[in-house]
């Protein structure tokens, strides 16, 4: 069978490669397999669907992961150094109070597990990968669905002995083999709490479910809990106990709904291991990207080359002075005048929320909204990526065949526990850019999983 195409110079910038899997099924066949994967789990409806894997040469899904790898290691200790404590590194970061819970007791397992759940998300701009988030956090998006998306492509292109033409890690099977070192190195039973909530809004239950359901298919034990629940992994007999587990939530979804973190306080007092731990939100933060992207007087020649390649010139905003392009400007007054080749960004949020992209508003809206961010303190301004595209077959709702479009994707290369976990993406479906959130986000926003060839 003839997998692949080739599309020689039509699939965009050269970064993508210039092939192309071939869609293995009829639309319809595509639609009804991708959709009755992600059923029931609070996923949204997608007018629009992949109707094959993305496919990118492996040295560039190599380089992604590569890269990231090494900067995750630079946000890690950027982050850290900021304060020797905890209560130093809030003070450094203006944190709000909501943030100050959920600490492990000691300190070191707090910080050691802190990045053991990453997904960077990066665009290809004209010189190739540039990253311009790092979400570090237990319940970051596109785990499940990158697992759901591969589980159907695999069935509908592999061959008679199971071997496909592409390669991806099972996210996962990556994520069962982080929980295994992980009882391995602190000496505890492998018995998982997947701790989460389905009083979140668009989440359900059998999101938690799938994850749980697969570890212990593969030799782990365990069990989702709902917050009310959570006692039963560490209040019962030693044999019953789920000493290591993650935290598939983040404190300000669990506050708009509602849901008590309580009951997650006394799961760690009590010496359950939850990851990411809490200080992942200082690596979470876009203020580390901006202490990254000035530089740190700790890093080498080879690290500095590193951060300038791949990040784009990521500066706190404040009325300071600042190196841009070589020479020291006026930040504040710079950042006013060049409104459409910057973006601004809250330190945390998600989903793009918080987020001013300059040329997308006029200049009263990006000055208001720039003045507001230098009260606050904790707000970044970065350089605008024009995003580059690549040619995707996709179907449609009332479409019978595959049609050609070219998009613009976000990459997601998921990292657990420092390995390669497998590369979600997400696209607009009608070939736009801009910010791009499945959940919430626009009608024709559109996800799937980018494997290697």
């Amino acid at each position: 069978m003839d997998t692949h195409e080739d599309l020689g110079t039509g699939n965009g910038h050269s970064w993508f490669g210039g092939h192309r899997l071939r869609p293995a099924a009829s639309a319809d066949t595509i639609r009804q397999m991708l959709r009755h994967e992600l059923r029931d789990t609070g996923w949204p409806h997608q007018p629009v669907l992949p109707a094959a894997p993305m496919a990118i040469p492996r040295t560039a899904y190599a380089e992604v992961f590569r890269v990231s790898a090494a900067l995750i290691e630079l946000l890690r200790r950027t982050a850290l150094e900021a304060g020797p404590t905890t209560a130093d590194r809030l003070k450094a970061y203006s944190m709000p109070a909501s943030e100050d819970r959920l600490w492990m007791r000691d300190p070191f397992i707090e910080e050691r597990y802190a990045d053991s759940v990453v997904r960077p998300d990066l665009v290809i701009g004209p010189d190739g990968p540039q990253f311009l988030e790092f979400n570090v956090s237990g319940a970051l998006g596109g785990v499940v669905e990158s697992q759901s998306r591969l589980a159907v492509w695999n069935r509908l292109h592999a061959d008679e002995e199971g071997r496909t033409p592409y390669r991806s890690p099972n996210p996962l099977a990556v994520r069962t083999e982080m929980f295994r070192s992980l009882s391995a190195e602190l000496a505890l039973a492998p018995r998982v709490a997947v701790v989460g909530s389905s009083r979140v809004s668009g989440v359900h239950p059998r999101y938690f479910e799938m994850e749980a359901d697969y570890y212990n298919s593969h030799g782990l034990t365990a069990s989702f809990f709902e917050p009310e629940e959570l006692h039963r992994a560490w209040d019962c007999a030693p044999n019953l106990r789920h000493p290591i587990g993650l935290r598939n939530f983040t404190i300000p979804d669990w506050d708009e709904a509602g849901v008590d973190t309580a009951p997650v306080q006394d799961a760690l007092d009590h010496g359950c291991v939850l990851v990411g731990t809490q200080t992942s939100t200082f690596m979470h933060s876009k203020l580390t990207m901006g202490l990254l992207s000035e530089g740190r007087p700790w890093m080498t020649e080879g690290e500095r080359r590193l951060v300038e390649r791949y990040l784009p010139w990521t500066r706190i905003l404040s009325e300071r002075r600042t190196e841009r392009q070589g020479r020291q400007v006026d930040l504040l007054p710079f950042v006013l005048a060049n409104r459409e080749l910057l973006v601004l960004k809250a330190g945390l949020g998600d989903c793009g929320k918080q987020v001013v992209i300059g040329r997308q508003v006029d200049q009263a809206e990006w000055e208001s909204a720039v003045g507001e961010a230098v009260v606050g303190g904790t707000s970044v301004v970065q350089q605008f990526v024009e995003p580059q595209t690549c040619r995707v077959a996709l179907i449609a709702d009332g479409v019978d065949e595959p049609y050609e479009v070219d998009v613009a994707p976000v990459l997601g290369p998921l990292v657990f526990g420092g390995r390669p976990a497998g590369m979600f993406c997400r696209f607009f479906g009608d070939g736009s850019a801009g910010i791009v959130s499945v959940r919430g986000g626009r009608a024709s926003s559109s996800d799937n999983v980018m494997v290697a060839i």
